[in-house]
């Protein structure tokens, strides 16, 4: 049964690792690709980026599948994820065989992080190779095509956007070729997804189905923001991650187009988007379980457009799904309470 989440993509799997209170607001998210790896790519749009082995990714290198995509809070120190999601596949013998022993592989583990050190109050409370393999176990535990949990859970439990609380999202869609297509943000913005003349979400915009909030609702929101404007004091260090994943059958070259349009759904849900201290990073992942249209050079567009518009179904998402944090590191209310869940 689809859940409209990133695991429609038969063999995908996503498992989350949180850490709240005692100081710590984060954690971590792995996006398991079937056994046998996934095809992978990468697009860097940040000017500030926080990453690990994407130069894997380039297609001119060898690398041809990944088993693994580690989306992490705790900034640079948190990339340290990454090493307990390798430590499991090694052990499952998952990895580029690099010897004669079926055990002797190297796990390739993309990972990519987001800012939100101190947002729980210590500094030093970030995820760690630990934190990454209990992210990797729960993936590996869920059951095929699992719901995803979305709002302040894994890579989003210290998120925000602009002033309000971030998150996880996802969204999956089939196309008219039997493709799936799906996506899975990580929303953590230094821009916002609000409308600051309408309290209209900006992603809402291009779904065609916007609600905007009552005059007198939007201003008392305003207010809210103002208030707590001070108490946030933190530096504009931001992240929006994103996961794209099909079951087309793609080469590194058209996954790495993939994850480069796929940046074109961020810009429509966070303005600005791509600026000098945000990491915005997109990975591709292409399972290969269905051809493209042989006879249609032009079949992967639909793929590409259906990516992007998905990246930004899962940012309104991620942003109608958290919930308030009001703590010692700091106040950032949700969309939700500002202007209603409707």
């Amino acid at each position: 049964m689809a859940h409209d989440a990133l695991t429609d993509v038969a063999g995908v799997r996503v498992g989350h690792a949180t850490r709240t209170g005692g100081g710590w607001l984060t954690g971590t998210t792995v996006v398991l690709a079937p056994e046998g790896g996934a095809v992978a790519a990468v697009d860097v749009r940040g000017g500030g980026p926080g990453t690990k082995e994407t130069d894997a990714l380039d297609p001119r290198n060898v690398v041809r599948k990944v088993e693994a995509i580690v989306l992490t809070g705790g900034s640079a120190y948190g990339l340290d994820a990454a090493s307990g999601v390798m430590a499991w596949l090694e052990e499952r013998g998952r990895g580029v065989r690099v010897g004669p022993d079926p055990a002797h592989v190297v796990p390739v583990v993309p990972a990519a992080c987001v800012f939100d050190l101190g947002r729980g109050g210590d500094f030093r409370a970030r995820p760690d190779a630990a934190t990454g393999r209990a992210a990797v176990e729960a993936a590996a535990a869920s059951g095929p095509g699992a719901r995803v949990p979305q709002g302040c859970v894994g890579a989003g439990t210290g998120a925000t956007v602009g002033p309000v609380k971030g998150g996880i999202g996802t969204a999956s869609t089939v196309l008219e070729s039997g493709i799936t297509v799906a996506a899975l943000v990580v929303a953590n913005a230094a821009g916002s997804a609000v409308d600051p003349e309408t309290g209209v979400l900006y992603g809402e915009l291009f779904q065609g189905r916007v609600r905007y909030p009552e005059a007198r609702v939007h201003e008392a929101a305003l207010r809210r923001l103002a208030e707590l404007s001070g108490r946030n004091v933190r530096p504009p260090l931001n992240t929006t991650l994103a996961v794209v994943a099909t079951d087309a059958d793609l080469s590194k070259a058209q996954a790495q187009k993939l994850a480069g349009t796929a940046h074109d759904g961020i810009a429509r849900a966070v303005r600005p988007v791509h600026l000098l201290n945000d990491g915005d990073t997109v990975f591709a992942l292409a399972t290969g379980a269905r051809p493209l249209d042989a006879a249609d050079p032009l079949a992967l567009n639909d793929v590409l457009a259906t990516g992007a518009d998905l990246v930004t179904r899962a940012i309104v998402r991620a942003v109608r799904a958290a919930g308030s944090v009001d703590g010692p590191g700091g106040s950032w209310p949700s969309y939700g309470e500002l202007y209603g869940t409707g």
